[in-house]
């Protein structure tokens, strides 16, 4: 998926179908899923948007919402936009989704939001306001976005006893022959 020290850790077309394909190998082998997240958002650029990052992100979302094994899922810093939804979001079906103290759940970071919204007027301060409302985790807590809000050295014990809990795991889905993967 997403590696913060390569391109901010923004999803490109290769790291959502790479993701994509990894994700339905671990459903196709019944592998628990583990996402970590810390996603900026999905690479922006012409050369992308002429490539498809839509639709190979879209793969991506697919193969969330398609899987059928545990889903856990730790938000570790940023979440940012549709990135953030792609990787094991709450709203894809994931079973437990926690985020630490530290991290950020928005459709995009403050800076850019405030420039969008007060339109360049007193960026600094506004900046300042909009992290400390909206920059941490609370809001989506509130939502029911994410589980619960845990602290990093506790997060290991979590995991361990929701993979314990979610080992006998039976996803019922209407029978079909298979979904429309976005090819």
């Amino acid at each position: 998926g997403n590696q913060p020290l390569v391109m901010a850790g923004c999803l490109d077309i290769d790291a959502s179908v790479k993701a994509a394909r990894f994700v339905r190998f671990c459903d196709a082998f019944n592998i628990p899923l583990l996402t970590m997240v810390d996603v900026p958002g999905f690479l922006p650029g012409t050369d992308q948007e002429h490539n498809g990052i839509i639709r190979n992100g879209a793969k991506l979302l697919y193969a969330y919402a398609e899987a059928t094994v545990p889903k856990v899922t730790v938000i570790t810093r940023k979440a940012y936009g549709g990135a953030y939804d792609v990787m094991s979001s709450k709203h894809l079906k994931g079973d437990f989704n926690y985020a630490w103290p530290t991290s950020e759940i928005a459709v995009m970071g403050a800076k850019g939001a405030v420039e969008i919204i007060f339109r360049g007027k007193n960026v600094e301060q506004e900046t300042k306001n909009y992290e400390e409302r909206f920059a941490n985790p609370m809001v989506a807590a509130q939502r029911g976005f994410v589980d619960d809000i845990i602290t990093p050295s506790s997060t290991r014990a979590r995991i361990a006893n929701d993979f314990d809990i979610l080992r006998t795991k039976v996803d019922e889905r209407p029978s079909r022959k298979h979904g429309n993967i976005p090819l």
